[in-house]
């Protein structure tokens, strides 16, 4: 294994260990508050589309770097 390949593999698991924390912290605040049902529905739009974007942004990079 390369140091490039450590370094990506390092930082996807990096980046998705983050991602399951602020996913716990956002579920425990959503859980206590009275919030509506379609503000909570727009709260986890956002937060699953944003690794949507970054694993997009993997995959255009090992295209474009052929």
């Amino acid at each position: 294994m390369s140091i490039e390949q450590f370094e990506t593999l390092g930082l996807v698991l990096g980046v998705g260990a983050l991602y399951l924390f602020i996913v716990m912290a956002i579920w425990d605040v959503l859980k206590k508050s009275k919030a509506p049902r379609f503000g909570k529905f727009f709260v986890w739009l956002v937060l699953f589309l944003s690794p949507a974007v970054f694993v997009a942004k993997l995959i255009i990079e090992y295209f474009l770097a052929e």
